[in-house]
């Protein structure tokens, strides 16, 4: 896969993963660890019948034999799963998306101090300026921190983390586990995880329709492709990619909920957009001399 088809799906995995609040605005029972439990749950069905197809049998042998690395990804992914969500039951949508746009800088030291990896100037300016952006965002919010927020800090400590992982098993090559189980894995602890806190369950048919969508179009096949995207992608470009879904989250919540964003909003994320946008296109041009 070339680098800048791979950079194209990231935008569409950020896309999916961006619905998630709109979608939630629409439940009618659910609530709290409910929606965490029934998301969860939906996404580990769904990839355990895909990647069951794909692999078949092997695909519980490597669960089975798949040693630290997958179970510490899984984990990670369960983490991932249950914070975001509490998290925006805990403090503001705002609050939860400032504390993720932390995800690049994380990732960024820890790949240069568990990878070694060297980030070119131009990487970590865009790092700054999109952060810049986003704070300046939801600069109106940023006050009201509170446990929601260090709930939210979970996501981008977990997500660095696991892209770490995924750029470790692709540099062991045909030495590494698969971690594609991972992302299954991660659903069934996370639901795991949350069930007795959601019993008794509420939902509705109509909530458990739109649960179900958010477990599969928006958890499980985003976070599979993202997982494919890491052999390609470094993590520390995979991260920059996915504050994408901050804007397309914004952008989501206008049409669908009818919140309008104010100018700060608007200004803001163009300037993520602006930062995002001239990384990749300097990194093209670098490439192609």
């Amino acid at each position: 896969m070339t680098h800048r088809r791979a950079a194209a799906l990231m935008v569409l995995v950020t896309l999916l993963w961006s619905i998630a609040g709109v979608v939630t605005r629409h439940l009618d029972a659910a609530r709290s660890f409910e929606v965490t439990f029934w998301r969860s749950l939906f996404n580990a069905l769904t990839l355990a019948i895909v990647l069951s197809a794909l692999q078949g049998r092997s695909l519980w042998s490597g669960v089975r034999h798949g040693g630290r690395l997958l179970w510490a990804s899984a984990f990670c992914w369960a983490v991932m799963y249950t914070a975001f969500m509490v998290a925006l039951t805990l403090t503001t949508v705002a609050n939860v998306l400032i504390t993720m746009a932390l995800g690049p800088m994380v990732t960024a030291l820890l790949s240069r101090f568990f990878l070694g990896q060297r980030l070119p100037a131009r990487t970590w300016l865009a790092i700054l300026v999109a952060g810049f952006g986003i704070a300046w965002m939801f600069g109106a919010d940023a006050a009201s921190v509170g446990l929601g927020s260090l709930v939210a800090a979970a996501v981008p400590l977990a997500g660095a983390t696991n892209w770490i992982l995924l750029q470790r098993a692709g540099q062991a090559g045909s030495q590494a586990p698969d971690l594609l189980p991972a992302v299954m894995l991660g659903g069934f602890i996370s639901a795991a995880a949350t069930f007795p806190l959601a019993w008794p369950l509420q939902a509705s048919l109509h909530d458990l329709g739109w649960l179900a969508l958010l477990g599969s179009l928006q958890l499980a096949l985003p976070c599979l492709l993202v997982v494919h995207l890491s052999r390609v992608l470094p993590a520390p470009e995979i991260a920059l990619l996915a504050l994408l879904e901050v804007l397309f989250g914004v952008a989501w919540a206008w049409l669908g909920a009818g919140e309008q964003p104010a100018v700060h909003v608007l200004l803001g994320g163009g300037l993520v957009l602006a930062a995002l946008a001239a990384n990749e296109v300097w990194g093209l041009r670098r490439r192609a001399t």
